[in-house]
């Protein structure tokens, strides 16, 4: 023990009067304290990863609001906020998804205290996702594009002819674009958009692109097999558009009816 004392004494001593050795020792005990503290903020950053998520998950959400509101988007306002009138986006997480069946839905874990309603289009960044259909305080089930009963408007971006999308419920990857005039020009790998005839979904966000084409038999229009960019089987945070025209463009519509 005396003697491993005395060794101490000796090394501190030395280590003290030369600068070599002092340099050393710091260069050293740097590397290991830097070592730990590397090791610790990434486990602090592993847990702060929910909290990152959902900030960007929230500014990409206001981003695309403002791009929504945009006439020429390549006009992008320094005040970037006031510039979201129309349009807004809630950020909200799939919390259940369903997609083996014909008619499939997922849940949203935002609802009317949200501000979520009936009829709201879902969207993520690659795409449609779907509508939704009821909310709870807390909750809210959306009718996913991957459902037999969701037809939504739609157009070919490139040529504009209209159609309607739906899923004929076999393949999780693609939907089908029905009602196309046989005078429009289509091709594999042309871009599907939605049509914005509606209030639930604003014009030219991607559905996905055209991988075949057929005539239907009963309508002799062409039917367009769509290949999703969705992966409709893995889908974590959404978008939901809240138009806030929505009310009065459907009063409007309503009186028109009623006056025919």
């Amino acid at each position: 023990m005396l003697f491993l004392l005395l060794m101490i004494i000796s090394i501190s001593l030395t280590i003290q009067s030369h600068s070599y050795h002092k340099s050393k020792v710091i260069s050293s005990a740097n590397f290991l304290s830097g070592g730990v503290y590397e090791k610790m903020n990434n486990v602090e950053e592993y847990f702060n990863l929910k909290i990152q998520n959902d900030e960007l998950a929230k500014e990409n959400a206001r981003l695309k609001s403002i791009l929504f509101n945009l006439k020429d988007t390549t006009k992008i306002p320094y005040d970037t906020i006031s510039g979201v009138k129309q349009i807004n986006l809630i950020t909200a997480k799939v919390i259940k998804n369903s997609y083996n069946i014909h008619e499939n839905y997922l849940t949203l874990n935002k609802g009317s205290k949200d501000g979520l309603k009936q009829d709201m289009g879902v969207i993520n960044s690659l795409g449609i996702v779907g509508v939704v259909e009821t909310t709870s305080k807390n909750y809210a089930t959306v009718l996913s594009i991957l459902n037999v009963k969701s037809p939504i408007n739609a157009k070919v971006k490139k040529s504009g002819h209209f159609g309607s999308l739906i899923w004929n419920g076999k393949n999780t990857g693609f939907v089908q674009l029905t009602d196309v005039p046989r005078l429009a020009t289509v091709k594999k790998g042309d871009t599907i958009v939605t049509g914005g005839q509606s209030t639930i979904f604003p014009e030219n966000i991607n559905i996905g692109t055209i991988e075949k084409t057929y005539i239907d038999n009963e309508t002799n229009l062409y039917v367009l097999e769509v290949r999703l960019f969705n992966d409709m089987t893995s889908l974590g945070y959404v978008y939901v558009i809240k138009n806030k025209d929505t009310e009065e463009i459907k009063k409007l519509e309503e009186t028109t009816v009623k006056d025919e």
